[in-house]
């Protein structure tokens, strides 16, 4: 049984017009999880955004998921394992201020803005239990902001808070799971997680990115392995422009799945970012949904092979709504088998 957190409230982080991180991401999720059938109790709890099935029916399949309930916020001692206090400080007094922008210009927040993505962390550990106590095998976090870029000393990229970060430093200190690997197949590098555990031997972070030469962050270079005593536990697999399935799927038969056979996790985490989409805006990777279906079905074969199936994903980017309901939907399938 696969578990699903999410909160309608997530559509209450306001990022201003035009900004691509908006509401309508939230609304796009909830509504193609609810047309697809999976979590029928979501019908008509937000407005109906553009979900577009038709194109590519994913048909009936059996998959029904368990909702997890309604996220309670993280708190502060799980920002501070992964964030410093200047940094929580900053988040909290600009939205306390009424809002602002928080980098040097597109990770803009309102008043509620610390609210908002500390109920976001909170999804994402409340999936960490659910996984870790046995109540499902697997969880998705349904969540914005997103996480991924967030540094421990600076928001940046969209992101408040390292919500995967976080969600594996609970799994460690909450739970005692000693090994934890993280897979980011994100469009762009997880810098903020990869800051956050490049020195630590007993984190695998892994991302697969559109090279930093012509994609924000500009980081994630193949040469890039660690730090200290983690040096060997970052892999960072970097692609150019055009690539597709097949050029992702080469690289996690090949590279990916032999990392998490070496490592040997006791829980895996995914930070699912559908922007490496053929019709996202913002990159120039060419996946198809069904490409993240067969991304997801081979971590969860190695999860099934190392960590008893345990696996939390969470939602990171992903900005055409009809791309990554989509998308959405042919993740949390695999996630179900």
């Amino acid at each position: 049984m696969t578990g699903f957190c999410s909160s309608p409230r997530f559509a209450e982080h306001v990022t201003g017009p035009h900004h691509p991180e908006r509401p309508d991401r939230i609304r796009a999720v909830l509504s193609a999880v609810a047309a697809a059938g999976l979590l029928p109790q979501f019908h008509d709890i937000l407005p109906a955004a553009p979900v577009d099935f038709a194109l590519r029916p994913v048909g009936d399949r059996g998959v029904r998921l368990k909702d997890l309930g309604r996220p309670v916020a993280a708190p502060d001692d799980a920002v501070l394992a992964v964030h410093t206090r200047r940094h929580f400080d900053h988040v909290r007094r600009v939205c306390a201020a009424g809002g602002g922008v928080l980098d040097q210009g597109d990770t803009p927040v309102g008043a509620n803005g610390c609210e908002i993505a500390l109920l976001a962390a909170g999804a994402v550990l409340r999936c960490c239990d659910a996984v870790a106590t046995g109540e499902v095998r697997r969880a998705f976090a349904a969540v914005r902001p997103p996480g991924h870029h967030a540094e421990p000393d600076r928001p940046m990229g969209f992101c408040l808070f390292s919500n995967v970060a976080m969600g594996a430093r609970h799994l460690q200190r909450r739970h005692g799971v000693d090994k934890v690997a993280i897979v980011d197949f994100d469009v762009h590098h997880g810098n903020g997680t990869q800051a956050v555990f490049e020195a630590d031997p007993s984190v695998l972070f892994i991302s697969l990115h559109e090279d930093p030469r012509t994609l924000y962050p500009g980081s994630g270079y193949a040469w890039e392995t660690g730090t200290g005593a983690g040096i060997g536990t970052t892999l960072n697999i970097p692609f150019n422009a055009g690539a597709g399935d097949e050029d992702y799927i080469h690289a996690m038969e090949a590279q990916v799945l032999p990392e998490l056979d070496k490592f040997r996790p006791e829980v895996l985490m995914i930070s699912a970012g559908f922007d490496a989409h053929a019709e996202d805006p913002l990159a120039h990777i060419n996946l198809t949904e069904e490409g993240f279906e067969h991304i997801t079905q081979l971590l969860v074969e190695s999860a099934n092979r190392h960590c008893g199936g345990r696996v939390v994903s969470a939602l990171e980017g992903g900005y055409n709504l009809r791309a990554l309901g989509r998308s959405i939907v042919r993740h949390l399938i695999a996630l179900n088998r």
